[in-house]
């Protein structure tokens, strides 16, 4: 298939000479008229009077259906407007956005439907707005419009104290606000209308009765019907006022009289000049009356036809004989009106007799001549208008993909069926553009789908859009379609708009425009390069504004997927240097939060792979999976508030070391004292080796619970009741302080000493060699104790962990006494609320909904199967598996990390070891687990961040034993 840029559209085949549709139309009137003019001659010849009678019936008939017509083609376009801003959410939202609307929406539906004279919306809650065309000048004066208004809009609000406020907006034919004011008086309640209380609860249009307008004192009815939400209902006031003049032109004698009225008289239309309103009592305008008109032929029909019927009567009125008669009308569907209709006798009947002959010879002369013609073209234009019909039914019903009716000898006909495709598939396009504009979130398939439709909508020969860059002057080929991409030559940015680009091809001359897309701010956010056949309809003024109209929808959508991706992308850097920051800060943590997401993003894929076994149902889509990644990466971000004690340094000499160093300087201290007993014992004349004896039998005491001491600092070993008993003996050991120990001391340890030691000991003091003292005990902050306890009022996070009786204890029997490992009850707690600060935190952004889960899926990680995990020991029936799938790489990266100082990192069959032993004590999810064991995930992750000792053989059936219960576990 060639793809030329040059080439031009395809015309369609030529056919035979076609012939002036009037020409056909005026024959076949002809013929029609001959038609109707031998029958009414020949039933005039053989019936007479009662002939002609018929013949008035019919013609008052015709005129009755012919009203009715009319008056349904005056309705319908009213009605099809309401259904079409029915369905138009942003009608909900008229109150804020009017200006908008009007120039978008309602001005132009009210050019389109002239007969409208108001348009209004009554809303549940009982405001009101309302759109008003300043058509006439009475109008103008009865609401004192400024000049040159063209629009008044009304606003009606229900305030919260119950009070109203109704304000008048007065609009140019520009759409510029003019002026503005309140509207005083006793603003109505729309709810309380007939118009609403009729429509709330129907699906379809709601016809009144009619009245005088208040406004104008024209005759009218009103429509009105519920929006599709059912939150409003809208209203559009029709004036009948054009009914009367089509009475006036259906008038079958100079001085023949129609009259639409109620079945009580009141008239809504009159073919002669028409009857002024009457005010009521209660200061509103009425229906004038037949009785009001001085038309007394017309009240006598009215009195002697009591039910409208189909046949002529005869009756005299003032000396005058009068033919009459009655229709039923049902041109406005639901009211229950008729058509009078009557004549004097002797205008319709005239000199009948004696023209007769010459109008049979006449019309047999013309029958003759016109029948077979009439025939012929009557049944070609009846064939080819009922394709169209058929056609234009189809697009009524919003067909509008089907094909035209084909060719045909009439020209007009043949144009008006190309112009219906053409207006069907450019509605079905921009059909597709609008869904197309909000449902596709990829903007480079947005764009080329949009482009497609755009250039076969204008029917163009190609196109090309063209996207900056950030920061360059220069463009990017985004989307082409037909070969479009040769419509700039590469990606200078072009001096002049649009560039001047045409020339000719073997198909024809050819032409390319350029449309800039701008962004509500001006900012030029790229280009759409159009080829055209440099035809008179591409090269009209009115072509271009309607595609540069179109170009501003598609670069507010460019603009939109643009800022959506920058502030998903600021999000993502955020949440990455937050990550990054915590894995700085402290070297006990590593690359962890880099890790973690990176092994959580590749076990969830894999898993949601799966299309067989226990997860062959878990899926993730797009917004699922970035709401799983943002989760991972964000799982330790309550580390950030982990203490750093130097922050808190307010002296010199204020470090953070390890306490070993003082109690070994205490031994050194009794160390020198042995000694200098031992001195102080020679010089008292003691025995030598005596004192030698005991001053080495001291030091190997001292060697001794020192190593012991520092051993049980290390913390590597479970300490029994036998090692802490000793701690105690040697924590009895006293040694002689000489200096002041309130010295040098910051301001907040010399109140917490005061507090702790109102009274210090006279020096030198003794000092046990290892103490829990009072100073060493920091309490909680009333103010800043967390909210972490079940029965907590406070705690509306559902956390359930046990709060330590203080802050923190640096007591040294109290530390050094830990059964397993190094930290106390309080140090564990600290680290733990990084989980409670991680949901805080993350509980209080904004998350939108497709992101709602991430406080969850990040805080869970250290919850367990059996319920004991925390912060808010969660049972693993209630933890979804994004949750039990970070608790689980959380572990395996804990476990296999090689840049924690504290600890060796273990190799692949040790970790995965402890944590088959972990999912039988009900720490981790054992199905999960053997699926982690058996996917490739692990030696993956293994091969991209462990070091190649740590990777050693693993036997996973063995482990899949531990972990369904069938091993025990080995010494």
């Amino acid at each position: 298939m060639r793809n030329d840029t040059n080439s031009p559209m395809p015309h369609a085949p030529r056919s035979a000479r076609a012939w002036p549709i009037r020409h056909i139309i005026a024959g076949t009137t002809v013929v029609a008229m001959a038609l109707v003019a031998v029958v009414l001659i020949s039933l005039s010849w053989f019936g007479s009077k009662r002939a002609f009678l018929d013949m008035a019936q019919i013609v008052a008939l015709n005129a009755s259906q012919l009203t009715a017509e009319r008056s349904r083609r005056m309705i319908a376009p009213g009605e099809a407007m309401l259904n079409a801003l029915a369905s138009n959410p942003f009608i909900l939202t008229l109150r804020d956005h009017e200006e908008r609307m009007l120039r978008t929406t309602l001005a132009p539906a009210l050019a389109a439907n002239p007969l409208v004279s108001t348009l209004y919306v009554g809303y549940r809650n009982g405001d009101f707005f309302s759109l008003r065309p300043l058509q006439d000048e009475e109008t103008r004066r009865y609401f004192q419009a400024p000049p040159h208004a063209n629009y008044l809009i009304s606003s009606l609000a229900r305030l919260e104290d119950g009070s109203t406020r109704q304000r008048l907006f007065f609009y140019d034919a520009h759409h510029e606000l003019l002026a503005q004011r309140d509207q005083t008086g006793n603003a109505f309640d729309p709810r309380t209308r007939p118009w609403y209380t009729r429509s709330i609860d129907s699906d379809e249009v709601v016809i009144s009765g009619p009245y005088v307008f208040f406004t104008n004192h024209q005759i009218g009815i009103s429509l009105s019907r519920p929006t599709r939400s059912g939150q409003a209902v809208m209203g559009a006031d029709i004036t009948l006022t054009d009914l009367g003049k089509g009475l006036a032109s259906l008038r079958m004698a100079p001085s023949a009289e129609l009259a639409l009225t109620t079945r009580d008289g009141a008239i809504i239309a009159y073919s002669g000049e028409a009857a002024p309103t009457s005010i009521q009592n209660d200061g509103q305008p009425r229906l004038p009356s037949l009785e009001d008109l001085d038309a007394a032929a017309l009240s006598r029909l009215w009195k002697t036809t009591p039910s409208p019927g189909d046949s002529i009567v005869l009756y005299e009125e003032n000396g005058r004989e009068w033919l009459g008669a009655a229709f039923p009308f049902d041109g406005i569907r639901g009211l229950d009106l008729q058509l009078l209709v009557t004549a004097p006798a002797d205008e319709l009947l005239g000199d009948l007799a004696r023209n007769r002959m010459h109008m049979v010879l006449i019309s047999s002369l013309l029958i003759l001549l016109l029948l077979p013609l009439g025939w012929r073209t009557g049944s070609s234009v009846g064939h080819v208008l009922e394709r169209l019909t058929e056609r234009a039914r189809r697009m009524s019903q919003f067909d509008f993909s089907r094909p035209g009716s084909g060719p045909t000898r009439l020209r007009e006909a043949r144009e008006l069926d190309q112009v219906m495709n053409h207006v069907g598939g450019t509605v079905q396009a921009f059909l597709e553009i609008s869904r197309t504009l909000g449902s596709e979130p990829r903007i480079e398939a947005m764009l080329a789908q949009v482009l497609e439709k755009l250039v076969k909508a204008t029917r163009c020969l190609d196109g090309a859009v063209y996207l900056t860059e950030d920061g360059r002057e220069s463009l990017l080929l985004a989307a082409t379609f037909n070969g479009g991409k040769e419509a700039l030559e590469g990606g200078a940015w072009p001096e002049h708009w649009p560039p001047p680009d045409a020339g000719m091809n073997e198909d024809g001359p050819h032409e390319r425009i350029t449309f800039e897309l701008r962004s509500r701010r001006g900012h030029l956010e790229g280009l759409l390069v159009l080829t055209h056949a440099r035809d008179p309809e591409h090269t009209s003024p009115e072509f271009l504004s309607f595609t540069n109209q179109l170009t501003g929808m598609l670069a507010m959508s460019i603009e939109a997927r643009q800022f959506m991706q920058a502030q998903k992308e600021l999000l993502d850097a955020i949440i990455r240097v937050l990550a990054d920051a915590i894995d700085a800060k402290s070297p006990y943590t590593g690359g962890h939060c880099e890790r973690v997401p990176q092994l959580a993003i590749m076990l969830a894929d894999q898993i949601a792979a799966e299309t067989s076994g226990p997860y062959a149902d878990f899926a993730l889509n797009e917004d699922e999976r970035y709401e799983f990644r943002l989760a991972a990466w964000l799982h330790d971000c309550g580390k950030v508030t982990s203490p750093e004690h130097i922050i808190d340094k307010a002296t010199k000499l204020e470090v953070i070391h390890n306490r070993i160093h003082e109690i070994r300087m205490r031994f050194e201290v009794l160390w020198r004292d042995a000694e200098i007993s031992h001195l102080q014992a020679r010089l008292a004349g003691e025995d030598e080796e005596r004192a030698v004896a005991a001053l080495n039998a001291r030091h190997a005491q001292l060697q001794d619970d020192f190593r012991f001491v520092a051993q049980c600092n290390i913390g590597g070993e479970f300490l029994s009741d036998e090692v802490i008993a000793r701690l105690y003996r040697i924590a009895e050991t006293t040694w002689l302080r000489h200096f002041d120990d309130s010295i040098g001391l910051s301001s907040a340890e010399l109140a917490k000493l005061a507090i702790s030691r109102p009274h210090p000991p006279e020096l030198p003091a003794a000092e046990p060699l290892l103490a829990d003292k009072p100073e060493h005990i920091v309490p909680w902050d009333e103010t800043r104790k967390p909210a972490v306890e079940r029965d907590d009022p406070r705690n509306t996070l559902g956390f359930d962990m046990k709060l330590p009786a203080c802050r923190q204890n640096a007591g040294e029997l109290h530390n050094l006494t830990i059964r397993r490992g190094t930290l106390t009850e309080e140090d564990r707690f600290a680290i733990n609320d990084h989980m409670v600060q991680t949901l805080s935190m993350l509980t209080q952004l904004p998350w939108p909904r497709h992101l709602a889960r991430v406080p969850d899926i990040a805080a869970n990680h250290h919850e367990r199967m059996d319920g004991a995990g925390y912060p808010r020991r969660i049972p693993g029936e209630r933890l979804q598996l994004t949750e039990r799938i970070m608790a689980l790489v959380d572990v395996f990266e804990a476990l296999t990390a090689a840049d924690r100082p504290y600890k060796p990192p273990k190799t692949l069959s040790e970790s995965l070891r402890i944590m088959a032993f972990m999912c039988r004590d009900g720490h981790l999810d054992p199905q999960l687990y053997l699926y982690f064991l058996r996917s490739p995930v692990w030696m993956s992750y293994a091969r991209d961040f462990m070091k190649p000792a740590q990777i050693d053989a693993v036997d996973t059936e063995a482990l899949a034993r531990i972990a369904e219960g069938a091993q025990t576990p080995q010494a």
